[in-house]
């Protein structure tokens, strides 16, 4: 028989709904679809764990299911041996007992992590596939050396949430080439961990553009009246939020201008489109998404299992899953690397009074995948993904 395909699980923390127990627990009782469950199609030999709180259920979990816990990530991924003893990474470096520094960026060890790993590669002479959960850092130059890092040592990338992987309704996927007049995403939730999957909402759809994606130019956040006042000038489209916001079941009967915290990142890109990312918390509890196309509006919303058996994170895995066996992302990991630049640029808008940035080192091109990825075409969740006996399915999940 052939060897197991043996996985490194490196995590923050490992509780109940947080994204390592939305990841690494598929990667060890399956995943969850709605074609149906599938067994691990790989082996989580090792797991390391930067800090065990009282809520912690990592440990229990890998007592369970045989996996041995190392005290570093060197030796977790050495696996019991001497030397590199696996064969592909899974960094989960969301959630934790970690400071937000003064701009409001939560200070996850993504960076740290990846350096570590990087180090046990460099030493080895063997570099492997290494999925990063969420964006690669919390600030664009630990995002960029993580990226440089990856380059040097030809390390296979694949990153991102399962933002992009969503059920849609109604289903909107640009055909590859299209020409978009202009685009907004509306999400939901905390400024920075949600305004993130706001953008890469966002960017998932425009890349499909003409000429692909040509990079960003400038970004500015508002907050506020401001960003009413923005819609109000032109500078992002009121018809577009209103089409986008329309398509959620979870949103208020109340209009979106009694948001107490509305804030919106503009965006400028490098072929002239202009686009933006709202966060209308309160207002609705999904995401959403709109474009002009051809002179007609296309809009869709893009939802997550909530509170519930958290099957969005089943397509995900099952993606990683093929990404580790080819050592091919299923899409472009440079979406990630430039949608970590615009929530950093976003961010430092925010702290340094709102200021218009330029964003010259966001020059990143790249176009968007051929082959559809692993994911959902219904409108809503069904089949596997509503069975509350699968083993994936103990606990519910939420980002």
């Amino acid at each position: 028989m052939a060897e197991p395909f043996r996985v490194a699980a490196i995590c923050t923390i490992y509780y109940a709904h947080s994204h390592a127990d939305a990841i690494v627990t598929k990667f060890l009782k399956g995943m969850s679809t709605d074609e149906g469950f599938f067994p691990p199609e790989v082996e989580v030999v090792s797991l390391y764990i930067d800090h065990v709180l009282d809520t912690d259920i990592g440990t229990a979990m890998a007592a369970e299911c045989g996996v041995p816990i190392y005290p570093s990530i060197r030796r977790a991924l050495h696996a019991g041996g001497d030397d590199l003893g696996v064969d592909a990474v899974l960094l989960i470096g969301e959630h934790g007992d970690y400071p937000w520094n003064e701009r409001g960026r939560h200070m996850y060890p993504r960076r740290y992590f990846f350096e570590q790993i990087a180090g046990v590669f460099a030493a080895s002479g063997r570099s492997l596939p290494v999925f990063n959960d969420k964006h690669f850092a919390y600030s664009w130059e630990d995002a960029r050396w993580v990226w440089d890092r990856a380059a040097e040592l030809d390390i296979p990338l694949m990153a991102g949430s399962c933002l992009p992987l969503a059920w849609r309704r109604p289903w909107v996927e640009h055909d590859k080439g299209v020409v978009i007049d202009e685009a907004v995403a509306v999400g939901y939730g905390g400024i920075e961990a949600y305004g993130y999957h706001t953008l890469e909402t966002l960017q998932c759809m425009i890349e499909r553009r003409a000429g692909g994606e040509s990079g960003i130019v400038s970004v500015q956040c508002l907050e506020g009246d401001d960003v009413w006042r923005a819609r109000d000038e032109g500078r992002f489209s009121g018809e577009l939020v209103e089409a986008a916001c329309a398509t959620v079941a979870s949103r208020t009967s109340e209009p979106m201008e009694s948001c107490k915290k509305p804030a919106v990142f503009l965006l400028e890109h490098a072929d002239g489109l202009r686009s933006a990312a709202l966060v209308l918390h309160g207002h609705l509890g999904d995401w959403c998404y709109a474009a002009r196309v051809g002179g007609q509006v296309q809009a869709t919303e893009c939802f997550l299992q909530p509170d519930g058996l958290g099957a969005n994170f089943g397509y995900l895995s099952r993606n990683i899953q093929s990404f580790f066996r080819t050592g091919v992302a299923p899409y472009p990991p440079e979406r990630t690397l430039l949608t970590t630049g615009a929530i950093d640029a976003a961010m430092n808008s925010r702290h340094e009074g709102h200021r218009r940035i330029e964003t010259p080192w966001l020059d990143i091109a790249y176009a968007s995948y051929d082959e559809m990825p692993i994911r959902p075409r219904g409108e809503r969740p069904s089949g596997a993904c509503l069975r509350r006996d699968a083993p994936d399915q103990l606990l519910p999940w939420k980002d």
